[in-house]
């Protein structure tokens, strides 16, 4: 999550920078998308995630909201499931300290914990997200580095104290005692341990990848390289989300394959999701956190399928840095189990264990009829421009504003269309 000026995913990038970044996106996007193919059916369990930065965040949400199906979860400066209340001002002065460090609010118990497990409790019981029973059963590894500006320690421990309300103590370990910068500490690659930037990786002489996995998994057999030993598959994010550059996920997604997990469709095999921060997506840093954030020698050694989804930038202002969402930057049910990039990340789980894949396709029809800006915050469409769309279908719905009123006819989940029902 890199340092930024004030109310970064807004204001902050110029028009010149802006460009660059849309020039390099581009073709990084047309390089990606003509090697793309479907992402493969295969029968992986023990589902577990993990992330840096924003995507500590995203594992967070993403644990609590489907703790019925994540059996555990590593956060590397992340803080409390639904920290920014959907707020790009809390975002970067509460929850971390991206923006000037005169405006940063940082403290103990800054974020609120008790609020924010009443509004947990409010999801679980509106059925937004999973029971919180679920996380009871979940083991989390905590770490925070003791020289991280920009998510500092004591974002993480207020994360600490949240998780406490759910999981049991024994099954909740923290490490702070490194003096490293925000950054995803290894043993083999990166920046020095102190250093603050691209590609936000660390060369740290400690494998969080590895303790992580081993904390969630129990005892594993020690990785014996590096060098990934099995393939890399990129495959279209589309799949999984109608036109997902318009909603921060980038054309393409990447899944590793260990050696052990080509046979029998991985059915012997564990899956873990890695959440790249912010600006640590391909069109950013290429394939370095792919290959080396640690996971992937894991994974050979253990049979480990690693899903690496991916963010992408909104620009000019939206999400320049390609940070997972958050902090509603594009979808204010960014934390429920029915936020654009949730669900997307969730088929693509269904897909890789076996379990349901709903994609849009007939079925019983249920309308809405609204105005487009009420369409567009309770989630049935979203806007691109001044002009609004239905989900799934993308419809054109036309300007938004409180108006012009639609009728929506949803025929599957998160799938919308212009219409009536009977």
């Amino acid at each position: 999550m890199p340092r930024c000026r004030p109310f970064f995913a807004r204001r902050i990038a110029s028009r010149f920078v802006a460009s660059l970044v849309f020039l390099a996106t581009a073709l990084s996007l047309s390089a990606s998308q003509a090697q793309a193919a479907p992402l493969p059916a295969m029968k992986a369990k023990q589902v577990s995630v993990s992330g840096l930065s924003s995507g500590a965040y995203m594992a967070v949400q993403f644990g609590v909201a489907y703790s019925a199906i994540v059996d555990g979860a590593g956060v590397i400066a992340g803080g409390p499931y639904y920290c920014a209340r959907g707020n790009v001002n809390t975002a970067t002065t509460v929850c971390s300290c991206t923006t000037l460090p005169a405006m940063c609010h940082v403290s103990a118990g800054g974020t609120d914990v008790s609020g924010l497990a009443a509004i947990t409790s409010q999801n679980a019981s509106s059925g937004s997200i999973d029971p919180l029973s679920g996380m009871a059963r979940q083991r989390i590894w905590l770490f925070s580095g003791s020289a991280d500006t920009l998510v500092p320690t004591p974002v993480m421990d207020d994360l600490a104290s949240y998780y406490q309300n759910y999981v049991p103590a024994a099954n909740i370990r923290y490490k702070k005692d490194l003096a490293a910068q925000h950054a995803m500490p290894t043993d083999f690659f990166g920046n020095s341990c102190s250093t603050l930037g691209s590609p936000y990786i660390s060369n740290c002489g400690y494998d969080a990848a590895g303790e992580l996995l081993k904390w969630i998994y129990g005892p594993l057999v020690q990785k014996s390289s590096n060098n990934p030993a099995g393939r890399f598959i990129s495959f279209d994010q589309a799949e999984f989300l109608s036109s997902p550059q318009s909603h921060g996920m980038a054309a393409t997604g990447v899944l590793y394959v260990p050696p052990g997990c080509d046979a029998n469709n991985a059915q012997s095999c564990k899956l873990h999701v890695a959440f790249h921060g912010c600006k640590q997506d391909q069109a950013s840093v290429s394939d370095a956190f792919i290959r080396n954030a640690g996971y992937n020698g894991w994974a050979d050694a253990n049979n480990i399928l690693v899903l690496y989804p991916q963010a992408a930038a909104v620009l000019p202002m939206a999400n320049p840095n390609a940070c997972w969402d958050w902090f509603n930057y594009d979808d204010p049910n960014y934390a429920k189990q029915s936020g654009r990039q949730m669900k997307a990340v969730k088929r693509m789980i269904d897909r890789l264990t076996g379990g349901s894949d709903p994609g849009p396709g007939p079925g019983p029809a249920t309308c809405f009829n609204a105005s487009n800006y009420t369409h567009v915050q309770e989630g049935r469409a979203h806007t691109n421009g001044f002009y609004v769309y239905a989900n799934g279908s993308e419809q054109q719905m036309g300007l938004n504003n409180i108006f012009t009123r639609t009728t929506l006819k949803r025929t599957a989940p998160d799938y919308y269309e212009i219409g009536t029902c009977p």
